[in-house]
């Protein structure tokens, strides 16, 4: 008898994306009231999450402000530059690898 060949493939395990953290820094020229309306329209932060977000920025140089899948961080880092951009401040968000 001869063999019998099966055609059945095995599946490639799919891993889940990679979840990068978004950071905003501080800077000696963005107000604190911006970093609060980043925070809030951006990261959806309640008024006083946000507050006290800015102000742990504003001692400790940086925050983690969100963590999310790669193509998510990468638009809420643009976001964040481009209203920064939009309103003449220095502000920088930086994106690490979870």
């Amino acid at each position: 008898m001869g063999e019998i060949k099966s055609s059945v493939k095995k599946k490639k395990k799919l891993s889940e994306p990679k979840d990068f953290k978004v950071i905003l820094l501080n800077d000696d020229y963005t107000t604190m009231d911006f970093v609060v309306y980043v925070l809030k329209s951006v990261f959806h932060k309640s008024e006083n999450e946000a507050r006290r977000i800015m102000l742990y920025i504003h001692k400790k140089g940086q925050s983690v402000v969100g963590q999310y899948p790669l193509d998510i961080a990468r638009t809420k880092e643009e976001q964040v530059h481009n209203l920064a951009r939009e309103n003449e401040f220095p502000l920088i968000c930086v994106l690490e690898e979870a």
